[in-house]
């Protein structure tokens, strides 16, 4: 299973597939060509239809060189393997090839040459299952960030810390910023003025109100492609969790280490989910992307605020579960519409999966593993065109 640390990429947005996946895509290329004189760089499927809108242009230009590199869209044709594919071509000077290489960005940054070949950092966990996790419970009454710890040792924890950091700075940016996102939409940045404007109501409805606004606040950073925030599990999600464990960080005085602990847990929900299922917008709507990162930070406090391991899982099993069937239809292909809102919604809907979870005894009819089983299968239902493709649901409107 890969390791809780790539789920947990640090970088610029707006897109974790179709903008950080390819540009590291483009950096590998070019060290394998660095004699190339000319590159054609051609994009399938969804990166081809949203490409634009997610800088997938210039994530790749930047790298291998405009005036040098031929970009061709095929938003129409689909590789085999995923929805996000790409072919490379490094040309020497009478236009010969040097080599080719086809690779897929298959979501949260991450990169795979076909089945089985993901380019990760592998962890041999004997479980990679949340069954087969809650079996090591049993045997060892030890949780879930401390399975992390077992297999991962102390450098992941570190790496955590430095993910907290660029989560941190990322809601107190988003706060500061004001003005109008790059895109065409006119999308105006909310994050400021509902941080302002929560800040002044009663205590019963301030919290929600900050919450949504930390959300607001690193998706906007996300949507400007312009500073740095983690993928959770990718960058159309990236402000979920943050805003979660921030509002707890501010208002509940919850120590660091204990947020740290939660990193770990949350990573491990989203390990566990990419192993039997997809975090890719292309491959199964948003429901792997907001869906899993509501999951993921439903479970983080759950484990804070003293939830049993079982009462951990169903906490993001209701996270997961009450995104099933979620689209993915970014207007103009930006990660703004309905992007944005919808980190904002699903940070509150994963402190009540905590709350609904901490009021049970953690026993429930369907299991996490069955909810990721059900969300590939869904996904894989979905006509393309809700699925990052830009071309049916909110984004014809």
């Amino acid at each position: 299973m890969d390791s809780v640390r790539d789920i947990f990429k640090i970088g610029i947005g707006p897109s974790s597939s179709h903008t950080m996946g390819p540009r590291r895509a483009a950096e590998r290329f070019l060290e394998r060509y660095p004699e190339a004189i000319r590159f054609r760089v051609t994009l399938y499927g969804s990166l081809a239809a949203t490409g634009k809108g997610h800088l997938t242009d210039k994530a790749v230009l930047d790298i291998l060189g405009s005036e040098r590199t031929e970009l061709v869209w095929e938003p129409t044709i689909f590789l085999p393997v995923h929805p996000n594919g790409m072919r490379f071509a490094a040309l020497d000077a009478s236009g010969d090839t040097l080599g080719t290489w086809e690779v897929y960005s298959i979501g949260g940054g991450f990169l795979s040459e076909g089945p089985g070949q993901t380019q990760t950092t592998q962890v041999a966990y004997p479980y990679t299952t949340m069954d087969g996790i809650l079996k090591w419970y049993g045997e060892t009454g030890r949780i879930f960030w401390e399975y992390v710890l077992e297999y991962e040792g102390q450098p992941v924890f570190d790496h955590m810390r430095e993910v907290w950091r660029v989560m941190r700075e990322a809601v107190e940016r988003g706060l500061e910023a004001e003005g109008v996102l790059p895109g065409g939409l006119g999308l105006q940045r909310k994050a400021s003025a509902y941080y302002r404007r929560a800040s002044g109501m009663r205590e019963g409805l301030r919290g929600r109100g900050l919450l949504f606004a930390y959300a607001l606040a690193v998706a906007e950073e996300n949507a400007a492609g312009t500073g740095l925030i983690v993928t959770a599990p990718t960058c159309g999600s990236a402000g979920v969790l943050p805003a979660v464990l921030y509002y707890l960080y501010r208002h509940h005085d919850v120590p660091e280490k204990r947020i740290i602990r939660a990193l770990a847990t949350a990573g491990l929900i989203g390990a566990i989910v990419k192993e039997n299922a997809s975090i890719s917008g292309a491959e199964v709507g948003c429901q792997g992307e907001i869906g899993v990162a509501c999951a993921m930070a439903a479970a983080a406090v759950n484990q804070i605020f003293g939830g049993s391991p079982n009462q951990i899982e169903y906490a993001a099993e209701m996270g997961l579960e009450h995104h099933l069937g979620l689209t993915c239809d970014p207007v103009c292909g930006l990660v703004q519409i309905p992007c944005i809102e919808r980190n904002a919604f699903a940070a509150a809907r994963a402190l009540d999966a905590n709350m609904y979870a901490a009021l049970s005894d953690g026993r429930h009819s369907i299991s996490f593993d069955k909810v990721v089983r059900t969300m590939l299968e869904t996904g894989h239902d979905l006509p393309s065109l809700y699925k990052e493709t830009s071309t049916g649901g909110l984004a014809k409107r």
